[in-house]
């Protein structure tokens, strides 16, 4: 079998569309060509931003056989595995810590594929290909950043010394409710109630919720979400990392992947959030609102999402990166890891210690949340 070459993109338009989403799993959309381009295309990520290009990717003769999201970062903006800390100290130490090495989807902390090969391809060889590619670069690291549980398992394998980091985030997971008077009936009677109560108070304020999909989504529905997405930054002071042309790219170039939950009062949207789903999972992503209203962000963001599974046959709903109080209503936590490489030794011993401490707090807190979970026992 010939030799695995590999090949960095300066952009991801460097190669075609098909032979990159053939490679990937039809749950992960966000790794698919067009939602990376749509990054690129619109100047959300791009050297201006701090997120300069530089995708590895496989290939046999003139077959591409894997391929890996892969930038050099200027910052730690936008990743949500927050290393800000061991920046400071390390430049204060009269270390370099930018730029460094990173393999994750921007502005996008979800829990999914990285590495995608083709059939065939030994994931050992294909990841000490990519390991001698990121500690030839003259960078302080490499991070990888909410990959799978496999995956990490297949980094370890291919490069035992990687540090590690533990998060965790919440998800629900389907187990056969059949509806959400289903999956209510699972819960205890006082968190019954009590969304039961949430999801009243919604429509008592003359608010009626109403879910869009794919091309169903018009031009109109998706710059009224854009404006709400904006009014959430706005409200601490900053434009969001996304701008109109990233979210109208993805409605022309990949609509099947889009869900739209848009609130409306006197049949005007006032509120919506913006979903991506695979064929297994809802991904909960953007939201804003025009106006306050009580329990509106619990309907939009997490009750309709339930709602949206349990109707398409999706098994999971990530609703995004932190809140203890998603526990509540019936999303469970989810152990995550990172995994970081860092050049310097002194660096990388002296965060050994800072990732070990970190754990036990990890497993500490993940002990707490499951026993806080409202289900029946």
């Amino acid at each position: 079998m010939s030799e695995l070459i590999l090949k960095r993109l300066p952009a991801i338009e460097a190669v075609a569309a098909a032979p990159w989403n053939a490679l990937i799993d039809e749950d992960h959309p966000f790794l698919r060509h067009e939602f990376l381009h749509a990054l690129e295309a619109s100047g959300a990520v791009g050297r201006s931003t701090g997120w300069l290009p530089s995708h590895l990717t496989l290939w046999r003769g003139e077959t591409l056989v894997g391929v890996m999201p892969h930038y050099h970062k200027f910052h730690s903006y936008g990743e949500y595995v927050f290393d800000w800390a061991w920046a400071d100290a390390w430049e204060s130490a009269g270390g370099r810590y930018y730029p460094k090495g990173l393999t994750a989807i921007p502005f996008s902390p979800v829990p999914g594929q990285r590495l995608a090969l083709a059939e065939g391809v030994d994931p050992l060889a294909a990841r000490r290909v990519l390991a001698e590619a990121w500690e030839g670069d003259a960078l302080s690291g490499w991070h990888l950043l909410f990959a799978t549980d496999a995956e990490v398992e297949g980094w370890l394998a291919a490069r035992p010394g990687l540090l590690v980091r533990h998060g965790v985030q919440f998800q629900w997971q389907d187990r056969g409710y059949g509806d959400f008077e289903g999956f209510l009936e699972a819960l205890t009677a006082k968190r019954r109630k009590t969304i039961r109560r949430e999801r009243r108070r919604v429509a008592e304020q003359g608010l009626r919720l109403h879910r869009l999909a794919g091309e169903a989504i018009g031009v109109r529905d998706l710059e009224h979400f854009f404006r709400c997405y904006e009014i959430t930054y706005l409200e601490r002071g900053r434009h969001g990392y996304l701008n109109l042309d990233f979210f109208r790219r993805l409605r022309r170039t990949m609509p099947e992947s889009l869900v739209l939950i848009q609130a409306r009062l006197d049949d005007q949207p006032v509120a919506a959030a913006l979903c991506l789903q695979g064929r297994r999972t809802l991904y909960g992503r953007y939201w804003g609102s025009e106006v306050l209203a009580d329990c509106l962000h619990f309907e939009a963001c997490y009750y309709q999402g339930i709602e949206h599974c349990l109707a398409h046959g999706l098994t999971c709903f990530d609703p995004g990166t932190q809140g203890e109080h998603k526990l509540t209503r019936g999303f469970a936590p989810r152990r995550l890891r990172s995994l970081h490489h860092i050049a310097d030794p002194r660096l990388r011993d002296a965060l050994a210690g800072f990732c070990d401490e970190e754990r036990r707090h990890v497993d500490a807190y993940c002990r707490a949340a499951g026993r806080a979970l409202p289900f029946r026992r």
